[in-house]
C-alpha cells in the first residue's frame, strides 16, 4: 500500500528534498506509476524526475512554436550529482534560449557533436602541419601540453582565460611557453576558417620576454664533444641506432644546418662528387631551395654512411621502425653531453658554433648567411660581435706598418696632427 503523499507536484526544490524524496511520497502516485516529476516553483519548467527504482534526474520542459504547431519537449539536464544551484542555472539558460526562439535540446545535441580541442589538434596535424618544418615539435607540444590541459574542451567553448592559464603554467620556461602560445593561436585561426568558432581566444595573451641566449662551443669543447660521440657509439647497446644518432650530430656540427634539415635529409639531395647538398624548399625555414657546399669532412662522413647501405626509404637517417626518418635526437644529445661533461648546451647551439667559427675566421656576414640559409641580413647580424678578433688582427697589421722601426728594415712614417 502506498504511503501518504508528503509532497505536492509543484514545490520549491531544496537540497534535502532532492536527496530524500521517493516516488511514493509524491502526490498523485499510484502503484502503477513508473515515474513522477516534482516541478520547481522558482524556475518555470524546471523539475526533478523520480522513478520507481529510485533514479533521479533534473529535467526541463519547454514549448516551442505557436498554436497547433507548438511542440512540448522534456529534456534531461543532469543527474542529481550536479548541484541543485547549477541545475537551476542551466534551466534558466534554457529558458533564455527558448525566449530567443532556439531549441535547447537541439542546441545541446549540436554542442555534443561539436569538435573538441583534441579534434582540432588532429585536424591541424593532418591538414596543416605537414607543410611545416616544425611538425615534429608541434606534435610534441600537442601531446605533452595542449591535449592534457584543454583537449576535452569544445573548440567553441575555449575562453581567453583558458589560453592565458595554459601559457602562465609554463612561465618558468618562457621560450617553451611562447612556442605553445604561437601554436595554439595558429590552430584557432584555422578553427575560424573552418567555421568552428568566430574569434581567437589566444589573441591578446601577452608573450613572456625571452632572453636571447647564444652559446658557442670552445675549441676544447668541440674536441670533447667529438670524443664523446665516439664513446657514445662504443658504449651503446644498440650500436646501429647509436651510430645513426651520432652521425646526425656530426653532420649538424659540420654543416651548421637546422636539426630538421639533417634528420629529414634524403640521399637524392646530395651530389657527393660535386660536394653539394641541395636542400629542397619544403625542408627549409625560408621555403626556398638552398644549395650548400660540403666540406671534405662532411663528404667523408656521408660517404661512410652510404657505405653502410642506403635505406629503402631514401632517408640518410631512417627511423628505427623503418617508416619515415629519425624523429628526435634529444636522448642521444643528452647522453653525449653528459659524456663530454658539457652543460646548458642545446643541439641548436651547434648551428651558432658553426657560424661563430666562420665569423672568427674572418668570413663576411653575407657568406655566413648564405651558408646558413638566412634570407634576412638582420638574422646573420647577431654574429657581428664575433668579428672583434679578426678585426683587431687586421687593425694591428696596419699599426705594425706605421710603427715599424728602422732597425727592422722599414721606413718610419711619421703621422703628425694639426695643419
Amino acid at each position: 500500500m502506498a504511503s501518504a503523499a508528503k509532497y505536492p507536484t509543484r514545490i520549491k526544490l531544496t537540497k534535502p528534498l532532492v536527496k530524500g524524496v521517493v516516488i511514493d511520497e509524491i502526490e498523485g502516485v499510484t502503484p502503477s506509476t513508473k515515474d513522477k516529476v516534482l516541478w520547481d516553483t522558482e524556475v518555470t519548467g524546471f523539475g526533478l524526475r523520480v522513478t520507481r527504482n529510485g533514479a533521479k534526474a533534473y529535467i526541463f520542459k519547454y514549448r516551442l512554436g505557436h498554436g497547433r504547431a507548438a511542440k512540448t519537449t522534456k529534456m534531461r539536464i543532469a543527474g542529481i550529482d550536479l548541484s541543485l544551484d547549477k541545475a537551476r542555472q542551466k534551466a534558466r539558460q534554457h529558458r533564455e534560449q527558448v525566449a530567443d526562439g532556439e531549441d535547447p535540446s537541439r542546441k545541446r545535441d549540436e554542442n555534443a557533436n561539436a569538435p573538441t580541442m583534441s579534434q582540432l589538434c588532429e585536424d591541424y596535424m593532418e591538414r596543416h602541419a605537414p607543410k611545416k618544418r616544425t611538425k615534429d615539435e608541434d606534435q610534441r607540444i600537442i601531446d605533452n601540453v595542449v591535449k592534457p590541459k584543454i583537449g576535452r574542451l569544445k573548440v567553441a567553448d575555449v575562453k581567453f582565460r583558458d589560453v592565458e592559464d595554459l601559457h602562465r603554467d609554463l612561465r618558468k620556461t618562457p621560450y617553451q611557453a611562447n612556442r605553445v602560445l604561437a601554436l595554439v593561436k595558429t590552430m584557432f585561426n584555422l578553427a575560424i576558417k573552418w567555421e568552428w568558432r568566430e574569434t581567437n581566444p589566444a589573441k591578446g595573451v601577452e608573450r613572456f620576454p625571452e632572453e636571447r641566449r647564444e652559446v658557442f662551443l670552445s675549441p676544447k669543447q668541440i674536441e670533447e664533444l667529438s670524443q664523446a660521440l665516439a664513446a657514445y657509439e662504443a658504449n651503446a647497446t644498440r650500436k646501429t641506432e647509436a651510430r645513426k644518432s651520432a652521425n646526425a650530430i656530426r653532420l649538424l656540427m659540420l654543416t651548421g644546418s637546422r636539426r630538421n634539415e639533417v634528420l629529414s635529409a634524403r640521399w637524392e639531395q646530395f651530389d657527393l662528387d660535386a660536394g653539394v647538398w641541395i636542400k629542397p624548399s619544403a625542408h627549409t625555414k625560408q621555403k626556398k631551395e638552398h644549395r650548400v657546399p660540403l666540406a671534405p669532412a662532411a663528404k667523408e662522413l656521408l660517404v661512410a654512411i652510404r657505405e653502410d647501405g642506403e635505406h629503402p626509404t631514401g632517408y640518410v637517417f631512417p627511423s628505427r621502425t623503418g617508416e619515415g626518418h629519425l624523429g628526435d635526437l634529444k636522448r642521444a644529445w643528452a647522453d653525449v653531453c653528459a659524456l663530454a661533461k658539457i652543460k646548458g648546451v642545446r643541439i641548436h647551439d651547434l648551428r651558432h658554433t658553426y657560424a661563430s667559427i666562420l665569423a672568427s675566421g674572418g668570413m663576411s656576414l653575407p657568406i655566413i648567411g648564405a651558408l646558413l640559409g638566412h634570407t634576412q641580413p638582420a638574422t646573420t647580424a647577431r654574429y657581428t660581435h664575433l668579428y672583434d678578433d679578426p678585426l683587431r688582427a687586421a687593425t694591428e697589421r696596419v699599426a705594425a706598418v706605421y710603427g715599424r722601426r728602422k732597425d727592422e728594415g722599414g721606413e718610419v712614417v711619421e703621422i703628425k696632427g694639426g695643419v
